[in-house]
């Protein structure tokens, strides 16, 4: 898949069928992306798991951060990253290791790995780059 562009439905797709959404590179920093994308997503109903090793076993907006992906004890649905784009190969070794495994990686703003995300693809999983899930919520949902 090309990455350049989604269609709308492709996207509306993914914010509506999601449930469980893992934030790697979350931060309790209420000045940081990643806290006020936590807040949005919290206030719209999904459940959010922040994960950052270094504050694994602390909370973030009352939801317990988790060190790795492979830590998190339920299934997730989307991995939503916040980190730099050299960092999203190791992420998508993590996500390829989890059982079950996630539908979608979502990378933030300016966060793209063509390779990674074709790696993604190939075991089954969507995946969406430099968007973010909270300006595309408010686009197409509302």
């Amino acid at each position: 898949m090309q990455h350049d562009t989604y269609s709308d439905e492709y996207l509306r797709d993914i914010l509506r069928s999601v449930k469980t959404i893992a934030v790697v590179g979350a931060s309790p920093k209420p000045i940081r992306p990643s806290f006020g994308v936590m807040t949005f997503l919290l206030a719209r109903g999904y459940r959010v798991i922040p994960v950052n090793p270094g504050i694994a076993g602390r909370e973030i907006q009352g939801q317990m951060t988790y060190a790795r992906l492979a830590d998190i004890g339920e299934a997730i649905d989307m991995v939503d990253v916040f980190r730099a784009s050299s960092a999203l190969p190791g992420v998508v070794d993590e996500v390829l290791a989890l059982q079950p495994l996630p539908k979608v990686i979502w990378t933030q703003l300016e966060v793209r790995d063509d390779e990674a995300a074709a790696r993604a693809e190939g075991g089954g999983i969507k995946v969406v780059m430099d968007r973010c899930p909270a300006i595309e919520y408010r686009r197409l949902i509302g």
